[in-house]
């Protein structure tokens, strides 16, 4: 039962179920005088509304929780013991250390069956590739028809090869070319020479060919010599019927050739001037590309043992060729090449004389070798002009023979500034303005 109903059973526990009046509103006259049995029994009613003032629960405020009570304490060891039961790793039995190695072994030997089937399966498609490079090889060849003669460098490798065969139409990728060779088993075994190759060839034709001896050709025996020009490298080789003179200006401003040094060589016209080598050689008639190919190999051989010298020079590649040219469009032979080039380096380093002022950069823009220049001619607006341009022109104005090449790298040590042809058909050195007057007009 409720409070209430409590304390109604209480008082009429007390009272006898007779009505019970405080009387506040009797004053002291007509108050009755309380018998001892209401006294007794009103001090008990009021011991009871304190008991049950006390009781009565707080109305529910929002206020911070305190502290738990004692019985919640009490009882959180043994939730907290609980929980620490269940965190505690227990150390494995053997069995169960059996059961996980069991475990451990059978996803290791899933692991390896993955592994091992992709390997097949990578290796059964290098197969299929492998064994599809054999059938186009063999039995699937260019489809053109009639000869064509490919010229190999010596020491060429299958990079430079497979080049040389995709710019005769003997191969479509140079890649696959590459490849089928590794896998053949041809790398370093090719040999060097002219090889005259069906344009229906497949590879292994091909590989068959190259790894042999250079067959005897129809070669023409033909002579560049030093200080030529490409236009009159051109034409020597046009008027023996060995190329084509658009062609060959083609490949010698755009042609691929697998060279270092040939990415060096600054973007101009005429590209490869001063680097097609003077030589004796033996080309083959409609060879364009071997043609040029072949002079640059000879370049690579010669300044190969230059190049330190040029570094110690603090000469670039470009510029040491380019000073060479004109050494080799000056001098008049081996005995004055040096001092020729004494006179170009001391010019360089000069600031009286920055203009290295050489007839032969003029005649190379005129194309016309005057014994003469007018001056007017020493006026024309080129950056080949060393007349009106300080030090080097923009590029070799010819093709140097080895001689040359040393000569601009291994100057005499001299203080010459000029030299001028005497009227005996010789060189004429001097340091000083009025000196070389004198030699002039003498």
């Amino acid at each position: 039962m409720d409070e209430k109903e409590k304390y109604d059973s209480r008082k009429e526990e007390l009272t006898g179920g007779e009505p019970f009046h405080a009387d506040l509103g009797q004053t002291e006259e007509n108050r009755e005088t309380p018998s001892p049995g209401e006294l007794e029994a009103q001090e008990k009613m009021e011991n009871i509304f304190k008991s049950v003032s006390q009781n009565r629960p707080e109305p529910e405020t929002a206020t911070q929780p305190g502290p738990a009570p004692e019985d919640e304490d009490e009882a959180e060891p043994e939730s907290n013991q609980a929980e620490i039961e269940l965190m505690t790793v227990r150390k494995p039995t053997s069995q169960q250390k059996r059961a996980i190695e069991r475990k451990r072994q059978a996803a290791k030997k899933r692991k390896n069956k993955r592994l091992a089937l992709k390997i097949f399966f990578a290796a059964l498609i290098v197969a299929v590739v492998v064994a599809g490079g054999y059938f186009y090889a063999d039995y699937m060849p260019g489809g053109q028809n009639g000869e064509v003669v490919v010229t190999i460098p010596e020491g060429a490798g299958t990079v430079q090869i497979a080049k040389i065969l995709n710019k005769n139409g003997l191969v479509n990728s140079k890649g696959f070319y590459r490849l089928m060779s590794k896998v053949r088993g041809v790398d370093g075994k090719y040999n060097f020479g002219k090889f005259k190759l069906n344009k229906n060839a497949g590879y292994e034709d091909i590989f068959k060919a190259l790894t042999q001896s250079g067959v005897n050709v129809d070669a023409v025996k033909i002579t560049i010599p030093e200080g030529y020009e490409i236009y009159k490298i051109a034409d020597t080789l046009a008027e023996k019927g060995l190329i084509d003179k658009d062609k060959f200006y083609y490949l010698v401003d755009y042609g691929d050739f697998d060279y270092d040094f040939v990415k060096d060589i600054p973007e101009r016209d005429n590209r490869l001037e001063g680097y097609l080598f003077p030589s004796t050689y033996e080309f083959t008639a409609g060879d364009e590309y071997g043609i040029i190919n072949e002079m640059l190999a000879q370049f690579d051989k010669v300044y190969e043992k230059y190049k330190g010298r040029a570094k110690e020079m603090n000469m670039t590649m470009d510029e040491a060729v380019t000073l060479a040219s004109i050494i080799e469009r000056e001098a008049l032979g081996d005995e004055d090449r040096k001092l020729v080039s004494s006179v170009f380096h001391n010019r360089m380093d000069s600031s009286n004389y920055p203009y290295l002022q050489s007839c032969a950069t003029v005649q190379y823009v005129l194309k016309e070798r005057k014994p003469v220049l007018s001056v007017e001619d020493t006026k024309i607006d080129s950056p080949y002009n060393t007349y009106i341009n300080k030090g080097l022109p923009i590029g070799p104005i010819a093709s140097p023979g080895e001689k040359s090449i040393e000569a601009a790298l291994y100057p005499e040590e001299t203080d010459y500034l000029f030299f001028v042809l005497g009227s005996d058909n010789k060189h004429h050195f001097s340091k000083t303005y009025e000196e070389h007057m004198q030699n002039k007009n003498g």
